[in-house]
């Protein structure tokens, strides 16, 4: 593991702890060169393919879901940790259904469902960008739904 301040290649481990609910593991770290410390996350790599609305497939990332999620929550007060988690759960959620693909469209209701929980503002933004709304009423039809 490289030091993140300096890029040394020597660390040590400080502390230890499960994160029972992601099934990870997060690591307390010290650059035996410069003394900095930082944290590091172990996660269980078991991949499935995302089948996309064109027929390809890609592994599933789940950075690529914090960025769309980052965009929709902007300027909102969402804290970092709840997308995580949000995301957490619904790779929680598809790993207990022991699939090796999934469709983009069946992880964008997932998000939507929790989003709509989560921050309405926020629900509508993403839901705007997943379904593609072309004009105004397909906003206010969205809307009327989740009055």
């Amino acid at each position: 593991m490289r030091c993140p301040k300096c890029g040394g290649e020597g660390t040590r481990v400080i502390d230890s702890r499960t994160q029972e609910s992601t099934n990870a593991i997060k690591r307390r770290r010290e650059c035996i060169s410069c003394g900095y410390r930082f944290t590091t996350f172990e996660r269980c790599e078991d991949p499935f393919e995302v089948i996309k609305s064109d027929g390809t497939t890609q592994p599933f990332d789940r950075n690529k879901l914090l960025v769309g999620l980052t965009r929709a929550t902007s300027k909102r007060d969402i804290d970092l940790d709840d997308l995580n988690a949000l995301i957490d759960d619904i790779e929680q959620e598809l790993r207990k259904r022991t699939l090796t693909a999934v469709s983009s469209h069946e992880i964008g209701d997932m998000v939507l469902k929790r989003l709509q929980k989560l921050d309405k503002v926020a629900y509508i933004r993403f839901a705007s960008v997943y379904r593609d709304f072309k004009d105004v009423d397909e906003f206010l039809e969205e809307l009327s739904k989740i009055r």
